[in-house]
């Protein structure tokens, strides 16, 4: 079997789709994508398809080390997500040539169900709580929120009071029967993650997410020894390079996105370190179709798994959605807040070409809003 073409796809609402072809006619799907960079990271899987057209899909490990380090510079997220994608796409190949699921190539199902949670949202803290109620009137019982709007380094104390009633709003909304974790997306500065952090104790988060930029990873340690909030991290890593020594400043979750950081392959070898430090993975996955289903061959074939994101009611746009593009939309219908094993080959979906043809006609240009503080400097989204 010899790959014949690597064709990608831009699709509303911001996401970017690979099609991996062969000549024995059994294709790969695999989703690489930067979001807001798209047009970027179709450009660099064009350039890695020169070293992959006329090769054997079936060299999964081989094509992953050569892609990311045959270019003599290596690392990043563009070169990661194309990689990402590009993996994504020949474990859907190898799964379909051998008639099934990428977890039975990885050592077999270690469960048969896997919890997820919703976005809800909600400036303020009682819409919140109605958004928090709404998810659980659909069967969910873990959801995750932002944790304010913007923040400056060292914020007032009405900024810290609001972060603190939305919480307790939320969780005076579901009870403790029900789990939410809180982002802070890479707003609060080491400073103010360890003010607030202290203050949301008492509500247990299931855990706070990237309380720090990525950039400031070395400062984690600070945060965690200061708070019993369980600490999650690493949309923003690429590696397990990039892992290893964020897996020692005492965080609970690691959150490798598998349409980032090197895809299944990848993000298989960050689990097992992430095992070894006893820390659990809840996959990043704000994304479409493609990065669901190879986040779920990880999860069930990967015992620290802890939850699993999805995009569904994300927000991100306005009618298309990540059921948009499947023949068959079973394989993730909820079940009470849990997503069932995939049992079809591959990455276990069926991938509505036409649909996807049609969407790319439209595209997208999807970029990330730009914030400002009050006095018109640069704050983080």
């Amino acid at each position: 079997m010899k790959i014949v073409s690597l064709e990608t796809f831009l699709v509303k609402p911001r996401w970017l789709f690979l099609c991996v072809q062969t000549d024995e006619g059994i294709s790969g799907w695999g989703e690489p994508i930067v979001e807001g960079r798209a047009e970027t990271v179709a450009a660099a899987v064009a350039e890695l398809s020169d070293q992959l057209v006329g090769s054997d899909p079936m060299l999964i490990e081989d094509h992953w080390q050569t892609l990311t380090k045959g270019g003599f510079y290596r690392g990043g997220p563009v070169l990661s997500s194309a990689v990402s994608g590009i993996d994504q796409a020949l474990w859907d190949i190898k799964g379909k040539a051998y008639g099934v699921p990428v977890y039975d190539l990885l050592g077999g199902p270690v469960r048969e169900r896997i919890r997820a949670y919703p976005w809800v949202h909600g400036n303020e803290p009682g819409a919140l709580a109605d958004s928090a109620r709404a998810a659980v009137a659909a069967g969910f019982d873990a959801m995750k929120f932002g944790a304010s709007d913007q923040m400056t380094p060292i914020d007032s104390p009405a900024v810290v009071r609001h972060m603190v009633a939305r919480v307790a709003a939320v969780r005076e909304a579901v009870g403790d029967e029900v789990d939410f974790a809180i982002d802070f997306h890479g707003r609060a500065s080491t400073a103010m993650a360890r003010r607030v952090l202290p203050l949301l104790e008492e509500y247990l988060p299931l855990f706070a997410e990237e309380v720090v930029l990525p950039e400031y990873s070395r400062d984690l340690a600070q945060v965690t020894g200061t708070t019993s909030v369980p600490i999650a991290t690493g949309e923003r890593l690429y590696s397990r390079w990039d892992f290893k020594e964020v897996l020692r400043s005492g965080i609970a979750v690691v959150q490798p996105d598998l349409s980032h950081a090197g895809g299944i392959s990848e993000v298989r070898r960050i689990a097992a370190m992430a095992e070894a430090h006893d820390v659990q993975l809840a996959p990043h996955c704000p994304l479409g179709p493609i990065a669901l289903a190879a986040s779920l061959q990880i999860d069930f074939a990967t015992p620290n798994v802890l939850i699993q994101e999805q995009s569904i009611g994300i927000g991100y746009g306005e009618g298309e959605g990540l059921l948009d593009y499947l023949l068959d939309t079973d394989v993730f219908r909820f079940d009470n807040g849990y997503l069932h094993r995939p049992l079809g080959p591959g990455l276990g979906i069926e991938i509505d070409e036409a649909a996807v043809r049609r969407a790319t006609e439209t595209g997208h240009r999807w970029r990330n809003p730009v914030l400002r503080h009050r006095d018109g400097s640069f704050a983080e989204w």
